[in-house]
């Protein structure tokens, strides 16, 4: 209820203040659109019209606070085209004509005064209806005996004198009482909708545009860290190894004439590298694209990171379907990652891994008892992790305070 009626002032304080700033904005930003347009040929109405579009950049942005109430939504504001650097003072006076947002906020100025006086006549008369009716019983009275006139209920034929007729209106009070909410609310979203459409679009789709290139740039950097780690550890592990598996063939070659069983023992030293080698191979290629997630999905590959990692994972995935690759093998990557971190570093006791889909949203959850510190700093393991949920259009959340516990959650969009 109190939602309700917060809702309901918040709309009513929109289309009430919003008619008189409209007008004056409407008035302000006409006269000086037409005085400048008119004057233009003789260069006085260039700064004029600058001016009327500074103006109207004004009314622009309180008209933007206003909707961000309205729309429960954080303020939008879009980035007007800056100054040029080194720029003389004419440029610098011309510049919001040079600016298409700031046209459109001149439009908005303009178009927004009939939307503006329907709203505010609608709420004031939602208003004033219900309030007339429901108190008509105060003052019905004496209007009745003053007048003498047949009331409303007796024209319709529904019966005379003051009881009647007060029912009649206090029951039609309630009726424009219980409809007061939606008309006030249409009304500021019928006015609200032009602002959004002029006012935050632009910013809107620019700020949509800069995600996407986040995106983009995110997972080029990811993709690239994962190349660089997994060079160095092709480099440290089966690289070396692979290195000393041929000194070793070499040797037992060499042996083979002289000392057979040297040679002998030599080979099978060589055989237990190379399934040594082809064990961190097979790790490797698990934290590029492991064959289980990509024939039997999420679940079965989130076991077996479980079953392999060396501290007690409680795992709970409550989805079986199947998703996007890019979404399966990010959600694989953090989770892998994430493991491997807390073998190595948490000195913990006991790890939960959840996974579930929440709506259109899919949720990776890691806990467990280490000592925390973990955070998503550039640098750190962590951050590598976020710009890949980022190429997704997913979010990484750590909270680890030292001491512990650590919490990291994997959001993904997956409608």
């Amino acid at each position: 209820m109190r939602s309700l009626t917060r809702r309901v002032l918040l709309d009513t304080r929109y289309t009430l203040v919003g008619f008189p700033t409209t007008l004056i904005g409407f008035v302000l930003m006409l006269t000086g659109f037409a005085a400048g347009l008119g004057t233009a040929v003789v260069w006085i109405g260039v700064p004029l019209l600058a001016g009327t579009l500074m103006i109207a950049r004004g009314f622009a942005d309180a008209e933007r606070g206003w909707l961000s109430d309205v729309l429960q939504r954080p303020p939008v504001r879009p980035r007007y085209k800056p100054v040029p650097p080194g720029a003389g003072r004419f440029r610098k006076m011309v510049n919001p004509l040079t600016s298409g947002q700031s046209w459109l906020d001149l439009l908005h100025g303009i178009l927004n005064l009939p939307f503006a006086i329907l709203s505010f006549v609608l709420t004031v008369t939602f208003w004033l209806l219900p309030l007339a009716a429901l108190t008509w019983p105060l003052y019905g009275y004496f209007i009745m005996r003053i007048e003498g006139n047949m009331e409303l209920p007796e024209l319709l034929g529904i019966g005379g004198g003051y009881p009647v007729t007060a029912l009649f209106y206090v029951v039609a009070g309630l009726v424009f009482l219980a409809l007061m909410p939606f008309v006030v609310r249409g009304a500021a979203l019928m006015r609200a909708g032009l602002g959004r459409a002029l006012l935050t679009g632009v910013a809107e789709l620019q700020e949509r545009i800069e995600d996407l290139a986040e995106g983009r740039a995110a997972a080029v950097s990811a993709e690239a860290n994962a190349l660089r780690k997994l060079e160095r550890d092709i480099h440290d592990g089966p690289q070396q190894r692979l290195v000393s598996l041929a000194m070793e063939l070499s040797r037992a070659q060499r042996q083979l004439a002289k000392d057979p069983d040297a040679a002998k023992a030599t080979l099978t030293n060589a055989i237990s590298a190379t399934r040594e080698t082809l064990d961190e191979l097979r790790a490797l290629s698990r934290g590029i694209a492991p064959p289980i997630l990509s024939d039997r999905g999420l679940a079965p590959a989130l076991a077996a990171l479980a079953g392999r990692c060396t501290v007690p994972v409680d795992l709970d995935v409550q989805t079986v379907e199947r998703y996007q690759a890019a979404i399966e093998n990010a959600i694989y990557f953090v989770c892998a990652e994430t493991l491997t971190n807390v073998a190595k570093h948490s000195r913990a006791t006991v790890c939960t891994v959840q996974l579930i889909r929440l709506g259109d949203v899919l949720m990776l959850s890691i806990g467990d008892d280490g000592v925390g510190g973990a955070h998503v700093a550039k640098g750190h393991g962590l951050a590598g992790l976020a710009d890949r949920l980022r190429a997704v259009d997913g979010e990484l959340t750590v909270q680890s305070p030292d001491g512990g516990p650590t919490l990291i959650m994997a959001e993904v969009p997956c409608g």
